[in-house]
């Protein structure tokens, strides 16, 4: 097969700004061959992957960033599956065992695209868009190692369970309440049991378009579970779930898969390790291509993802290697910036309340605590969203990204990059480091989740102010975007002398960022409270506390790792009262 890839974005490109410079730079087509031609059916550029020799003329003088020519890492058979031609294609399947099968790898490579094929909701095409083949062909076609899972799904002896990624989608696709929704789901006789382990007692009524993210989450996890299934396939149950929800939803699943055949994509790594009985890592180019590795231990394959490198396969598929710090980022000796009082705000059924506190120069402060305490509440106080009852949040301007965003139509990305109030230098290193120079040209409202949120906080942060408020940064993002950013937010802050509250439930995130915590204690949706800011070490002890979650660094990596329930580290961790790892181990 052709050694690279050619990928067009038609939502970038256009005829009328360039008149497709494209087909008269490259030199193929100069020396009369037809390596760039225009489709007569579309009128977008096609590219020959045979023909083309990764010159990267068509690269460099298309003016919107249209196109991209891939390397592949390696030489690989025909794709098990492809959106069309010049559009993402898949190489290799991840084949479920029995057990927890943890996938793992970034945004945009195909993990979700596997998952629908093994569901049986898309067939193999086999890199032909135009074909639909019989069983009998695609068993002929498909690797020896994935014939025996599809040979099951045409006799029809394989049922599979689904949790799609993008749960807000059930809001519209059903009207009823939950119970309506869990009962007419369940095959199994499960429905107490899901709702007594999922927490749902008190939603039961309430229709599903009334949910909020985390409780839509949960019932979502709950409709899978309650279905009878050989194998049950779940696509990031972790988003909107804060630290315990996503703790307990990981046991719970670890539990379920005894016997049983589960496979669950997820970004929180620390969750991801802590649930897996083995790992599949999937690496390739965002809206290029993607390829599943072999089967891995969870340990060994974690941490080869992070190095970027596939020891069996003898694959490097990163040109760097995500490393962890031997120390916690601990607290900085700038000078108190800012001083805040104690706040109070009451709403019907929920009261908030806040310690005084002050932020330093330079410093992140780490906001931690169950979902509905008033984290998001308290970001509003300080960003003059919301006004407290009681007291006042302090003169400072501020930079405020909040947790739910809703992108203006008719708004460029680009629009938002300029103006008296962005510091260049900032933007562009944020737009460098969180790659969004292909996002410039493209509508706010046409982005995907993951795309508005790099744009969303990238914006933020390069904006002029004293303190900047990042509400759930994480969300929608990936392993290596999540650790980008930190390395990003980190150094723009310590720099420059600013500041920032950062609010997220990804353990791993906040442990990479944060100087001090600030730790959200009381009873969800009824009242809560926020501490003072504490040392690091006293805040993050306090908060697994509260969790029941105890955790060490891996010995080679470095990374954080929670320790199983119940080992001999987690007693011996819990009978000393030191629930965080020690600044160096």
């Amino acid at each position: 097969m052709s050694p690279r890839v050619a990928i067009l974005d038609r939502d970038l490109c256009t005829r009328e700004k360039c008149g497709y410079q494209c087909e008269k730079v490259c030199p193929v087509n100069r020396m009369g061959e037809e390596c760039i031609i225009t489709e007569k059916d579309t009128g977008f550029p096609q590219i020959s992957e045979t023909l083309c020799i990764g010159c990267g003329l068509c690269v460099k003088r298309c003016p919107v960033n249209a196109i991209t020519i891939i390397n592949l890492a390696a030489e690989m058979s025909s794709p098990v599956y492809s959106y069309g031609k010049n559009s993402f294609r898949l190489y290799n399947i991840p084949l479920p065992q029995e057990g927890l099968c943890g996938v793992v790898g970034r945004n945009g490579i195909g993990k979700t695209t596997a998952l629908n094929l093994l569901a049986g909701k898309m067939k193999p095409n086999f890199g032909d868009k135009r074909r639909s083949p019989t069983q009998e062909e695609i068993l002929a076609e498909l690797p020896i190692s994935a014939r025996r899972y599809f040979e099951a799904e045409g006799e029809g002896a394989k049922k599979v369970s689904y949790k799609p990624q993008m749960v807000d989608k059930l809001r519209d696709a059903f009207k009823g309440t939950v119970a309506t929704l869990l009962k007419k789901m369940d095959e199994r006789n499960a429905y107490d049991e899901a709702v007594e382990k999922f927490s749902l007692q008190k939603i039961l009524d309430r229709k599903i378009g009334q949910l909020s993210g985390g409780e839509l989450q949960r019932v979502s996890i709950a409709a899978a579970f309650v279905k009878k299934a050989s194998i049950y396939y779940i696509d990031e149950p972790c988003n909107y779930l804060d630290i315990e929800e996503r703790l307990r939803t990981s046991l719970i699943l670890k539990e379920f898969a005894g016997g049983r055949k589960l496979m669950v994509v997820e970004h929180d790594l620390a969750i991801l390790d802590y649930m897996s009985d083995y790992i599949y890592i999937f690496y390739g180019e965002e809206h290029g291509y993607g390829v599943a590795s072999g089967v891995k231990n969870t340990r060994t394959g974690i941490n080869e993802y992070m190095a970027g490198f596939l020891t069996e396969e003898n694959i490097r598929f990163r040109d760097r290697e995500i490393k962890f710090s031997e120390y916690s980022e601990g607290a900085t000796s700038g000078k108190p910036k800012f001083k805040y009082v104690g706040m109070k705000k009451k709403f019907t059924g929920f009261k908030f309340s806040s310690d005084a506190g002050d932020i330093r120069e330079g410093e992140i402060i780490g906001i931690v605590g169950k979902n509905a305490l008033g984290k998001s509440l308290f970001v509003k106080l300080l960003a003059g969203e919301e006004k407290p009852d009681e007291g006042e949040s302090g003169e400072f301007t501020v930079s405020y990204k909040p947790q739910y965003i809703q992108p203006e139509k008719d708004t460029l990305v680009l629009s938002l990059f300029t103006g008296e109030e962005i510091d260049q230098v900032v933007a562009e290193k944020a737009k460098r480091e969180l790659s969004l120079m292909k996002l410039m040209d493209k509508e706010l409202s046409k982005l995907s989740g993951g795309e508005l949120q790099r744009v969303s906080i990238a914006h933020a942060l390069s904006r002029k102010a004293d303190i900047y408020l990042f509400d759930e940064p994480t969300a929608f993002l990936d392993i290596e975007q999540r650790l980008r950013f930190s390395d990003l937010l980190r150094h723009v802050i310590s720099e420059t002398d600013k500041s920032a509250f950062v609010v997220d439930h990804d353990i791993v995130f906040v442990d990479a960022i944060a100087n001090r915590l600030m730790v959200f204690e009381g009873e969800s949706s009824v009242q809560g409270h926020a501490s003072t800011p504490m040392e690091k070490r006293e805040g993050m002890n306090s908060f697994l506390h509260i969790a029941g979650i105890t955790m060490r660094r891996d010995k080679d990596s470095r990374r954080p790792r929670i320790n199983k329930p119940g080992s001999v580290l987690d007693r011996e961790q819990k009978e000393k009262n030191e629930y965080y790892y020690s600044a160096k181990e």
